[in-house]
């Protein structure tokens, strides 16, 4: 049974609101999406979450292959490729950091984007 079998057995399982409401809470902060034949699917890969910065790749987006960054003050996306900011404002220095991060991670990023 996939994962998400799994979520829908749960919550068509559930006996009480209470079950069914913590169900809406799962899927709804947990990153998924609806497919054209109602099929559920994870739209983000989290790829690292660390004091409250998080970086994620989403599923099924729009090209290029890039990822995000958000977390104190930062919500910004970069392409995977060249780590060049496709979108958001961030200081100079943490572009930097995130860009010296990015060339020690690039392979890791670029699996995990084809994977999805």
């Amino acid at each position: 049974m996939t994962p998400y079998q799994l979520i829908a057995k749960k919550i068509s399982d559930s006996e009480s609101l209470e079950d069914l409401a913590e169900g809406l809470e799962h899927i709804l902060s947990g990153g998924y999406g609806v497919c054209e034949d109602g099929e559920l699917y994870s739209i983000r890969h989290l790829v690292a979450k660390v004091n409250g910065l998080t970086i994620e790749i989403y599923s099924n987006e729009h090209p290029p292959p890039h990822f995000h960054v958000k977390g104190g003050g930062i919500n910004v996306s970069f392409s995977i490729e060249d780590c060049s900011l496709l979108n958001g404002k961030i200081n100079r220095n943490d572009e930097k950091l995130i860009e010296w991060w990015h060339k020690q991670g690039k392979n890791q990023l670029i699996e995990i984007w084809n994977s999805e």
